[in-house]
């Protein structure tokens, strides 16, 4: 048995533990209005400007709609959705994270595409496909509010940061063992730690992120003066257009739709005491 080895693994991991600890402390934010701890350590800056980039590919590859009403609509409940957020966290002393946000909306032509999304910084793009499962412009304010609630919350800082931290330290583990975990993919033929990972790790991750977004979104939505009712009426609807061709929720990154629904439906009372329409003064 080589001693020197395992005392200088024990070392090692003994020193990466102080630097993770020390990183870890440094790194931890809170979601406002939830209140959840998160882990951050990817500058929101960089996740901005790439997005930003981003953003304007797709604005030249993809076909915008000439559709002014509904694009105009859709920039209405968009800037309703924002101020009310922003005079929130003025009215409540919280240091508001759309502060430095450019918002910009976009309208894409594509019917096939039911869904919406919100790049970091407040980069909004909302689908054709989508209209048909919104019906009105509560069900539009839903989806928005929940895509801006991701943006709010800054989940894909925070998604990307765990993913960086959970390689390295599957590196690190595999180090202080002696490569015996990737032995064990070797073994199997495939990646046994990738999917332990994905599906034990990374998926119920973001299946919490959005549930709170769900949440989140009914926050500002309410605060925005929309009735959030019509939330839980949207995921009936896209259940019926899915025809319940779903995968299993294990597998999935978001909430089955019978899970969402429901937790919707008892979310709504409760936002809509706590969270009234909010009024400029």
């Amino acid at each position: 048995m080589n001693y020197t080895n395992i005392i200088n693994r024990r070392k090692f991991l003994r020193f990466v533990s102080y630097c993770t600890c020390g990183l870890i402390i440094s790194s931890c934010t809170t979601v406002p209005i939830t209140e959840r701890k998160q882990f951050k350590i990817i500058p929101e800056s960089t996740l901005n400007k790439q997005a930003e980039q981003i953003y304007e590919k797709v604005k030249r590859k993809e076909k915008l709609s000439d559709d002014l009403n509904k694009l105009n609509e859709i920039k209405e409940i968009g800037n309703s959705i924002e101020n009310a957020v922003s005079e929130y966290f003025y009215r409540n002393n919280i240091n508001d994270p759309t502060a430095n946000f450019k918002w910009e909306y976009i309208l894409v032509d594509n019917k096939k595409i039911k869904n919406a999304w919100c790049m970091p910084g407040g980069k909004i793009a909302v689908y054709s496909g989508i209209l048909e499962i919104t019906n009105n412009k509560h069900g539009l304010a839903s989806v928005m509010g929940h895509e801006i609630a991701h943006a709010v919350a800054k989940h894909s800082a925070e998604r990307a940061s765990r993913s960086v931290a959970i390689n390295v330290g599957t590196q690190i583990a595999d180090i202080v063992s002696g490569g015996k975990i990737s032995g064990v993919s070797r073994s199997a033929g495939v990646d046994v730690v990738g999917m332990l990972k994905q599906f034990g790790i990374m998926n119920p991750f973001n299946r919490k992120q959005e549930s709170e977004a769900d949440y989140l979104g009914l926050v500002f939505s309410s605060l925005a003066g929309f009735d959030i009712r019509e939330s839980a009426k949207i995921w009936e609807r896209m259940k019926e257009a899915n025809k319940g061709k779903e995968p299993p929720e294990w597998m999935s990154t978001h909430p089955s739709t019978s899970r969402r629904i429901q937790q919707i439906n008892d979310w709504i009372p409760g936002v809509i005491l706590e969270y009234p329409p909010i009024k400029k003064l």
